[in-house]
């Protein structure tokens, strides 16, 4: 399952008139929702075209190309913006290899009763944040821990099977589950000066974890 790398990697004023905050943040969470409901349009379009072969390829073009944004997000928005895109493409490689799989055996019911329990539960996450006021940075750090011990877990996992597929499932729902309210709170809160397409990226990656463990666990029900 991808993890969010990207958050390994990141961690003369103006008037503060109530409207003046509010049109600025409206401004820019819909610039972040635009910008990531065009990453995971591109992201359906790479798992369509992904081959067989493509979980390792895209996995090692995701790594690559977060650091990249990292490294051009201030510098150059536009050249940010075209590699989330890239990104969002070669996701669908890393990921669409499991999703013909689950398409194959379950049917594509699946995967489309698991995009919109992602959808519904983002929107809900999102609504959240904003008629509460949360300290997104809490938020970040409690979730930003629970994510590093998720990841320390799961490689111990491997080798000690302690864990089956559906508590690690529900674990990673949870993580990201917490991520996503910090992130949407952080950008109720301005953004904390982060760019829009930074922004955008930890939210598109936050949905990306949930739909793969919501997907699983979907699968897993079936299964059963």
């Amino acid at each position: 399952m991808p993890m969010n790398d990207y958050r390994m990697n990141s961690y003369s004023s103006y008037p503060t008139t109530i409207e003046g905050t509010r049109v600025e943040t409206t401004s820019l969470l819909a610039k972040v929702l635009g910008i990531t409901a065009l990453g995971f349009f591109v992201t359906a379009f790479g798992v369509a075209t992904a081959p067989a072969w493509g979980t390792f390829v895209g996995f090692i073009a995701v790594i690559g190309l977060i650091f990249a944004i990292n490294l051009t997000r201030r510098q150059s928005p536009a050249v940010a913006l075209s590699l989330f895109l890239v990104l969002a493409y070669f996701m669908g490689w890393e990921i669409g290899p499991l999703i013909q799989r689950y398409m194959r055996v379950f049917g594509p019911g699946l995967v489309f009763n698991a995009a919109a329990t992602t959808g519904t539960g983002m929107a809900v996450m999102g609504c959240v944040s904003y008629l509460f006021s949360i300290n997104y940075r809490r938020i970040a750090g409690i979730g930003f821990a629970a994510l590093i011990l998720l990841v320390i877990a799961g490689i111990a996992s491997m080798f000690l099977h302690f864990m089956s597929p559906d508590t690690y499932s529900w674990l990673t729902l949870g993580v990201f589950t917490l991520l996503t309210v910090g992130d949407f709170a952080r950008i109720r809160a301005g953004g904390d000066g982060m760019s829009a397409v930074s922004l955008a990226l930890s939210i598109y990656l936050d949905g990306i974890n949930i739909f793969m463990a919501v997907l699983q666990l979907m699968g897993g029900r079936r299964r059963d």
